[in-house]
């Protein structure tokens, strides 16, 4: 035997345990947490709107002229027929008196080119000429009777005045809205739809009306439009909800909810930042009784405002991570936040 080897023996012993200690074990995760709650009930939804006229029409002048009278006022019931406006007539009146001067010239040219002609003194041809001239002076005369029937602003329906937007001493021109005339009838509700709600929500869907004024009243209602584009200001769907069987209670401007029973089923809610996203596939991080994580995949019945609704894959009870989900990794061994 070599009497060096003990020695090699003892160096290489001795060089193994001046080497790097083990690492230490590594710490848990510390990560926050909730438990999920009670199930609840999801498929409701509600929405605020106001309740307007089905249908409201702006009331023009057909001439222009300056407004000299205005009878009517914001809320006034009128009927079919009434006059509600009245411009100055002078201007009118003179265009009548002139067509109507024309149409006396024209019936004596016409008379007397037609006894010219019986004596053949002038051709067809320029009593022709005259007769077309008195038919056009016939109508010019026709229309500036009309005119003058114009300056008189009558209401076409019976309904409320909703709007007044010109006031007397104003110049209007023909075709200018001088007051919004919502028809009696039908009555409706105006609300706006998010876009995540729109998908929801198709025409003729119930709907379930009840008035802030009339505390547990309730009517039927059914969606009778859906806007197929967002208003450019809000990013809201305008939505109009029929009333059915509406009353004289409901008067235009009140405030009413507008509620939409849906598939009523059992949901979880969680907070958008518990929700790790696969792909198309949402899941969370289930916290085992041994601290370790899990990730568990789930049905999302919606994303609204207050979290997300879960459908299936969780019960009430389990505890899963509520912030920090993409940091974490399945099996992974956690320390809960007190």
């Amino acid at each position: 035997m070599n009497p060096r080897s003990p020695i090699l023996i003892l160096a290489v012993l001795a060089l193994a345990a001046c080497g790097d200690p083990p690492p230490p074990p590594r710490e848990a995760t510390v990560v926050k947490t909730i438990v999920t709650g009670a199930a609840t009930t999801e498929g409701t939804r509600t929405y605020s709107g106001e309740v307007h006229a089905r249908y409201e029409l702006p009331l023009s002048f057909r001439v222009g002229g300056k407004l000299i009278e205005r009878r009517v006022d914001t809320g006034a019931h009128v009927t079919a027929g009434a006059i509600l406006a009245r411009l100055d007539p002078a201007d009118v009146a003179l265009q009548a008196a002139q067509a109507q001067s024309q149409l006396a010239l024209a019936q004596a040219d016409a008379l007397r080119f037609r006894d010219l002609r019986r004596q053949n003194f002038v051709s067809a041809a320029a009593l022709d000429a005259k007769e077309t001239a008195l038919k056009a002076a016939e109508s010019q005369a026709g229309l500036a009777r009309n005119q003058t029937a114009y300056a008189n602003l009558a209401a076409d329906r019976a309904g409320v005045i909703a709007a007044v937007l010109t006031e007397p001493g104003q110049v209007v021109s023909a075709g200018q809205p001088v007051l919004r005339l919502a028809q009696d009838g039908e009555r409706e509700v105006a609300i706006a739809l998010p876009e995540s709600a729109v998908a929801a929500v198709k025409v003729g869907d119930a709907a379930i009306v009840t008035l802030w004024s009339a505390t547990g009243k309730t009517y039927r209602g059914r969606v009778r439009e859906l806007a197929p584009a967002a208003d450019p200001a809000t990013r809201t769907f305008p939505v109009r909800v029929s009333i059915l069987d509406a009353d004289a209670g409901i008067a235009l401007g009140m405030t009413a909810d507008v509620r939409f029973p849906g598939s009523l089923r059992p949901t979880l809610q969680v907070p958008l930042t518990a929700v790790f996203q696969q792909g198309d596939q949402a899941a969370v991080w289930v916290v085992g009784a041994d601290s370790t994580l899990s990730l568990r995949p789930v049905a999302v019945a919606a994303y609204t405002d207050a979290g997300v609704a879960i459908a299936t894959g969780l019960q009430p009870g389990e505890r899963i991570v509520a912030a920090g989900v993409h940091k974490l990794t399945a099996g992974e061994q956690v320390r809960v936040v007190p």
